[in-house]
């Protein structure tokens, strides 16, 4: 139960028995708390979603507490097992790879278990990829709605962001490295040039963010290929009043869509093209219809 921090080793006070959540650093090493130290060092067990990375960082800070691997693939096998220990009065630490549990991780049910017991469960909070992009991607933070990832095939891809396009908030997205250029390519597509920023590698030595509209990120990412590393994608709010799409150029795309398509289809393929609600594609599609009915 001792831990080793700014060179001095130090006895690690006892927790109380339960499910303590903690964040751990995404990047930089440094980047956790005295409390987050010190509740690992003194947990009976570490929970983690891979035990390879988890150990890294114990053994940076001199943590021989033991490791148990919890993920994704093992959750269901280990939850009873993990609950009895609860029971019993241990104290259990939840890590993930990165940054805080249950954000794009499998934590949520061993958390909603625990807690229907009614059994302890405490937040050591910290770090989080997605709170720091947003600090330093210069877009509004007053309201935001993380997405995690988005689909990989286009059409469900530019489907989801169609239907996420006029949600009055910073939109956050986790994607891959060598995704992220034609993910860019059909935010931009959708959503027209909102302002965006590309968050990498964030708190590591390569850090890197870049802002600007999102056509143009997007051929500049073109240009130069797949970066490397972890990657958040932001995106501005609509602006209010403004419409993403003029009326009349709406109109015409949907008479061109059924053309070739129901009712019902066009509205899907146009929200997904302009960025505009569904509903508000579809009835307007009812509309047109019934305007211009189809000759037998």
């Amino acid at each position: 139960m001792s831990f080793t921090a700014l060179g001095l080793r130090a006895e690690a006070q006892r927790i109380e028995p339960g499910l303590h959540v903690v964040a751990t650093p995404i990047g930089n090493l440094g980047d956790i708390s005295f409390r987050g130290v010190r509740t690992l060092a003194a947990a009976d067990a570490v929970l983690a979603e891979d035990t390879r990375v988890t150990k890294t960082l114990l053994a940076h800070y001199g943590i021989s507490t033991p490791l148990v691997a919890y993920h994704e693939h093992n959750a269901a096998a280990m939850r009873p097992q993990l609950l009895e220990r609860l029971r019993g009065g241990a104290a259990l630490a939840l890590v993930s790879d990165a940054g805080t549990p249950l954000i794009s991780d499998p934590g949520f049910k061993l958390v909603a278990e625990v807690a229907a017991e009614g059994l302890p469960v405490t937040a050591v909070p910290g770090a989080s990829a997605v709170l720091a992009a947003l600090t330093v991607a210069g877009l509004p933070t007053d309201r935001f709605f993380f997405e995690g990832f988005l689909p990989s095939r286009t059409a469900a891809r530019r489907q989801r962001i169609a239907e996420l396009g006029a949600i009055p908030g910073t939109l956050v997205f986790f994607e891959s490295a060598r995704r992220v250029t034609e993910t860019l390519a059909d935010l931009a597509a959708v959503l027209g040039p909102r302002d965006a920023a590309v968050a990498r590698e964030l708190t590591k030595h390569y850090e890197t963010v870049r802002r600007g509209p999102l056509d143009r990120l997007a051929a500049e990412f073109l240009a130069e290929g797949p970066p490397r590393g972890e990657i958040v994608v932001l995106v501005a709010p609509p602006i209010e009043g403004k419409p993403v799409f003029a009326e009349t150029d709406l109109d015409a795309k949907i008479g061109e869509a059924m053309q070739r398509l129901s009712v019902k289809d066009a509205a899907t393929v146009v929200a997904a093209d302009t960025g505009l609600p569904r509903r508000q594609v579809y009835a307007r599609a009812i509309e047109l219809a019934a305007r211009n009915p189809r000759q037998p």
